[in-house]
C-alpha cells in the first residue's frame, strides 16, 4: 500500500548510511526543457541534483535528458531504456497521456519509476509520486487574499494552463475565500504564460472599473499582469498575489513591495526531490516507495530571505 511520506522520513532517509551495492545502477532522469521560468528554475536543480548524487555516490550513474515537446520526451525514455538498460526512472511528464505508455514500459521492464508534479493518465504505474500541495497552493493564496481584504473587495483570477493541476488549485482557493466577502469579478486562463496574462488582464481593466486585487496564481502570469496594470495607468488595483517562488518576485516581497506583498511556494526544486528519494532507495534498504507531497507555504517580508535563490535562473 503506497504511503504519504513526510519531510522528516526524508531526513531521516537522506542522513542514513546506505547500504552501498557494488553493481553501478543507472537512474534516468527525463524532463520537459526550460520552455518558461518554472521548468527554467526546475532544469537548474535537476542537473545540480545529478552532479552531486554522481559525487556522493560511486555505485551511482545519471543520464539527464530535456525534451521540447511529448514526442521528444517519448523518444528520450525508450532510448534510456534501449541503451543505457536503466535501473530507475525519474520523469516529470510533458503531458501525462503521451507519456503514459512509454513510462509503463519502463516500470514492465523491473526498472524503479518515480513521477514528479504532473500525474499520468493511468493509476498505480510509478512506484513513487513527488508533487507539490496544489489544492494547499489554492487554499494558502486564498487565506492570504482573505486577511489582505478583511471588509472584502472585487478581484480578478487568472488560471494556468486547463489542467487537473489548476482546477485543483482553484477549487482550493475558492473553498477559502467563500463567506469573506470577496467577489470573483472574473477568472480567466493565462496558460501560466506572460504575453497571455498581460491580454487577459488587458481585458479585465477594460471590463471592470473597480478592482482591488488580483489572484494571478503564477508568478510568469503575475509580471504579465503588474505590466497591463502599469500600461493602462490604473491606481485602483491595490496589490497583486503570484506563487511559485520566483526569485525577482520573492525578492520584491523581501524588499517590501506593496504591489507584491507576498508569494506562494510552489518549488521548482521538488525535482531534486525526487532524484534523491530515488537514489537512497537504489542504495539502500529504506523503503522511499508511496507518495512525497510538498508543501506549499506563505512568503512574507518576515521569511522571503529562506526562498530567495540568486543562482536559480527562476
Amino acid at each position: 500500500m503506497k504511503h504519504l511520506m513526510t519531510g522528516l522520513a526524508l531526513g531521516a532517509l537522506l542522513a542514513a548510511t546506505p547500504a552501498l551495492a557494488q553493481d553501478t545502477k543507472v537512474i534516468g532522469v527525463s524532463i520537459p526543457a526550460a520552455t518558461h521560468g518554472w521548468a527554467g528554475g526546475m532544469n537548474y536543480f535537476a542537473q545540480e541534483a545529478v552532479e552531486r548524487l554522481e559525487a556522493t555516490y560511486e555505485n551511482l550513474d545519471f543520464v539527464l535528458a530535456t525534451a521540447s515537446d511529448p514526442a521528444k520526451q517519448v523518444s528520450d525514455i525508450e532510448d534510456m531504456l534501449a541503451t543505457r538498460n536503466i535501473d530507475a526512472l525519474v520523469v516529470l511528464p510533458f503531458e501525462s497521456e503521451p507519456l503514459t505508455g512509454p513510462v509503463q514500459g519502463v516500470a514492465e521492464s523491473g526498472a524503479w519509476v518515480t513521477v514528479v508534479d504532473r500525474g499520468l493518465s493511468q493509476e498505480g504505474i510509478e512506484d513513487l509520486y513527488v508533487a507539490g500541495d496544489n489544492p494547499g497552493f489554492g487554499r494558502v493564496s486564498g487565506e492570504y487574499m482573505a486577511s489582505k481584504l478583511p471588509d472584502g473587495g472585487k478581484i480578478v483570477v487568472l488560471r494556468g494552463i486547463p489542467t487537473t493541476i489548476d482546477n485543483e488549485r482553484v477549487e482550493g482557493f475558492q473553498a477559502a475565500t467563500e463567506g469573506t466577502g470577496i467577489e470573483i469579478l472574473a477568472m480567466e486562463h493565462g496558460n501560466w504564460n506572460r504575453d497571455d496574462s498581460f491580454t487577459v488582464m488587458q481585458d479585465f481593466l477594460s471590463k471592470y472599473p473597480e478592482i482591488d486585487a488580483v489572484w494571478a496564481s503564477d508568478d510568469d502570469m503575475a509580471i504579465g499582469v503588474l505590466a497591463a496594470i502599469e500600461a493602462s495607468g490604473r491606481e485602483d488595483i491595490q496589490f497583486v498575489l503570484g506563487g511559485a517562488g520566483m526569485k525577482e518576485m520573492v525578492k520584491r516581497t523581501m524588499d517590501g513591495d506593496a504591489m507584491i506583498p507576498a508569494n506562494v511556494t510552489y518549488p521548482p526544486s521538488m525535482i531534486a526531490t525526487a532524484i534523491e528519494i530515488t537514489a537512497v532507495g537504489l542504495v539502500s534498504n529504506a523503503p522511499v516507495s508511496g507518495e512525497f507531497i510538498i508543501g506549499s507555504v506563505l512568503v512574507t517580508p518576515e521569511n522571503a530571505g529562506q526562498y530567495y535563490f540568486p543562482d536559480s535562473p527562476f
